[in-house]
């Protein structure tokens, strides 16, 4: 079924490790993506995401979390770059113009960082740290010094920043991700991977809706997520 009014379904679903699928808005990128808890991430699910999906795999971040890092947007790196700068252009599918990347990263202990196994490695052992943050049991400090640690960059893993405002400032894939977690009392550390078609455009929302049905998944749409934030904020 394509569940247009129970987030719950979607969280309860999320904190099992299982996949979620969200269609942001028609009016945007009118995509689907899939969603899964960073630190539930195993390989099976990264072939998942790159087999049935077939989109980037990232990981969307909490403001917080990538100030805590010192992460900011790759668009703002580049801009410190004279040589660079002129690539840093307007996206259209998106009000404030800047897409939400920032930096790419491996774990320290993949190899080639690309495997199934090796991308799950780094993005579990990301939403581990994350939620060991989250939960305050290490502090600013010492999440930073565990990163640097057990991370590299550049790697094979694309992290996301979600707009300080969350979906008050923009309503990407990456702010309904973490609005998601968030409404769900998650670690704001999703992964996320975009639905391709194979006729070269984005996975239809009705095929979609197909997919979700034929393997027993939630499937939402952007809008209800939006729907609960503003709810939530007003509590």
């Amino acid at each position: 079924m394509f569940y247009l009014s129970n987030v719950n379904d979607a969280i309860r679903m999320l904190k099992k490790g299982k996949p979620v699928l969200v269609f942001d808005f028609a009016e945007r990128e009118a995509e689907v993506d899939i969603f899964i808890l960073a630190e539930k991430m195993t390989a099976d699910k990264i072939r998942l995401m790159r087999k049935d999906g077939g989109g980037l795999i990232c990981v969307a971040l909490h403001p917080m979390i990538a100030d805590s890092l010192g992460l900011i947007y790759l668009h703002e790196l580049l801009m410190k770059i004279d040589e660079l700068r002129d690539l840093v252009k307007h996206v259209p599918y998106d009000p404030t113009g800047r897409p939400s990347f920032s930096l790419t990263v491996n774990h320290i202990r993949t190899r080639t960082g690309i495997t199934d196994i090796d991308r799950a490695l780094t993005i579990r052992e990301l939403g581990l740290l994350c939620n060991k943050y989250w939960q305050k049991e290490i502090d600013k400090e010492q999440f930073r010094k565990e990163f640097i640690q057990n991370f590299r960059a550049p790697g094979h893993v694309f992290l996301l920043r979600a707009a300080d405002h969350i979906l008050d400032e923009r309503r990407g894939h990456t702010e309904l991700a973490i609005a998601l977690a968030l409404l769900g009392n998650m670690t704001p550390c999703i992964a996320l991977c975009e639905m391709l078609a194979d006729d070269g455009k984005a996975l239809s929302l009705e095929d979609a809706k197909k997919y979700a049905e034929e393997n027993d998944l939630v499937i939402i749409s952007g809008t209800e997520i939006l729907n609960a934030w503003k709810q939530f904020i007003t509590e």
